[in-house]
């Protein structure tokens, strides 16, 4: 009895199993370019980000923290291995998303400023559920 594994059995996959591998990366980049790019603009200061943080009422300062911990998490997201890494910074994320949504209705925005938070966190939340069995602890 042999077992193929790496490419061969990948070549051998089932195209229901392609199909939902190609919807996760699909998913996971798009997730994680929007939130590198988010967090770049939050370390550049970009004046569209200052205005936001200062609307909300947070301290500047928390631009370089989100920045800086919304790269790292989409390095953990996207390379290989570290499982339980990942699952907090999916966590994260999640946790990251449904409070800007939660910060923008109390500050009286409603509509794009909650919605695409949220939006955010439902491509977190089906990156993480379509993940291939080699990202799960």
């Amino acid at each position: 009895m042999s077992m193929q594994t790496g490419t061969a059995a990948s070549l051998n996959a089932s195209p229901r199993s392609r199909g939902k591998a190609a919807a996760y990366w699909t998913v996971t980049l798009f997730f994680a370019a929007a939130m590198l790019l988010s967090g770049l603009g939050q370390l550049m200061r970009l004046e569209g980000n200052i205005e936001l943080v200062r609307n909300l009422g947070y301290p500047l300062y928390l631009m370089t923290i989100l920045g800086i911990w919304k790269a790292l998490g989409v390095v953990a997201i996207v390379v290989p291995g570290f499982p339980r890494v990942k699952e907090w910074a999916y966590a994260g994320f999640f946790f990251l998303m449904t409070g800007a949504a939660w910060s923008h209705a109390l500050d009286h925005e409603y509509g794009f400023p909650v919605f695409l938070p949220l939006a955010y966190a439902a491509l977190a939340a089906a990156s993480w559920a379509l993940r291939p069995r080699s990202r799960k602890l």
